[in-house]
């Protein structure tokens, strides 16, 4: 893909604002198809953006892992150098989610609104993840054993999220014609359809925006781990970005809400532990120090912010958030800048 894209950078930024052109519609699309179905089958739409969505936006950060794991196999990847550029990204993108993301579609919805089952069954494993990675990475290293725990604590978590919305969602009720919704199995089988080309198209713009991320990165002395937390991983965040503010313009706060949190508990499950069962990972030193827990006391605050706020997150917050993430990035690149 670098050699099609080329290295000039007037092509470099067409071919990135045609890429996020394409990011924006499909992710729409996409949006748009999932709540048709949710809606077909009495699914929730926070459901669908927990399990399907969260898992479907995640792919450019399940792919960079794997591409790096079979790299650092084969010894085409430095150990320490793949690790730390994939776990940066990976971790990065988490925190550009929980708190810019956030931010972002919190000020376009004009508030958001967060009910206590969401806060319980969402946001507190969110947390939980981060802290299992600060554990499992306090010797400063991922093995297959700890990839295989965060692996399998996706697998079993999904189940219980599945066995919890058949038992408890009470669907709401709809007119039989409504709009976007399918109308018989055959239709719903052309949502599927559409919905899948259109998360494809989606991931793989986002990746065009990862490559050309990677391209107008300058050679420097700076830390992999920073490179992946300041660059790839807001270039890995579009994916998440642009489906929860189409989630938004759908009037399915659902939508944006489970998949920004959602992702925030596949990143780290299926991707670092994927990864893990692969090749292995060195574990930077600052993700320990700095970036695992601000992410999990950032999302503390939130839950917190919430659970007293009656699940309610007004306008104002939005800026709360987003300066939560430049406090961040800068305090990251002045006392953690080298791995």
């Amino acid at each position: 893909m670098r050699g099609l894209i080329g290295s000039n950078l007037m092509i470099n930024i067409i071919v990135g604002l045609l890429a996020m052109a394409i990011l924006v519609l499909s992710s729409d699309e996409a949006v748009k198809r999932f709540v048709g179905l949710a809606n077909y089958f009495n699914l929730s739409a926070t459901f669908m953006g927990v399990t399907v969505l969260s898992l479907a936006t995640s792919i450019p950060e399940i792919s960079s892992h794997l591409t790096a794991s079979v790299g650092i196999l084969r010894g085409n990847l430095d150990y320490k150098i793949g690790s730390s550029i994939v776990l940066g990204a990976n971790i990065g993108s988490d925190v550009v989610q929980q708190t810019l993301i956030m931010a972002m579609v919190c000020f376009f919805a004009g508030g958001l609104y967060f009910r206590r089952y969401f806060l319980t069954k969402s946001m507190l494993p969110m947390i939980g993840t981060t802290l299992m990675c600060i554990v499992l990475g306090l010797d400063r290293s991922y093995s297959r054993l700890d990839g295989l725990i965060l692996f399998g604590t996706f697998i079993g978590y999904m189940y219980y999220l599945y066995w919890d919305e058949r038992k408890y969602f009470k669907p709401e009720v709809k007119a039989e014609e409504e709009e976007d919704v399918p109308q018989s199995g055959l239709e719903a089988l052309k949502y599927a359809a559409i919905a899948v080309v259109a998360m494809a198209l989606t991931i793989l713009s986002a990746q065009v925006v990862l490559q050309i991320t990677e391209l107008v990165v300058q050679v420097t002395g700076i830390g992999g781990s920073l490179i992946g937390v300041v660059t790839l991983g807001v270039a890995s965040a579009l994916p998440e970005l642009t489906t929860a503010v189409s989630g938004v313009r759908h009037k399915e706060q659902g939508i944006s809400l489970g998949t920004l949190v959602g992702s925030n508990i596949t990143n780290p499950l299926v991707a670092i532990g994927g990864g893990a069962l692969v090749s292995t990972y060195w574990v930077p030193y600052p993700l320990i120090a700095w970036d695992l827990p601000w992410e999990t006391v950032t999302g503390a605050i939130l839950w917190a912010i919430l659970w007293f706020r009656r699940g309610r997150l007004t306008k104002l917050w939005s800026l709360y958030l987003a300066g939560l993430y430049f406090v961040y990035v800068i305090l990251r690149a002045v006392y953690f800048a080298v791995d």
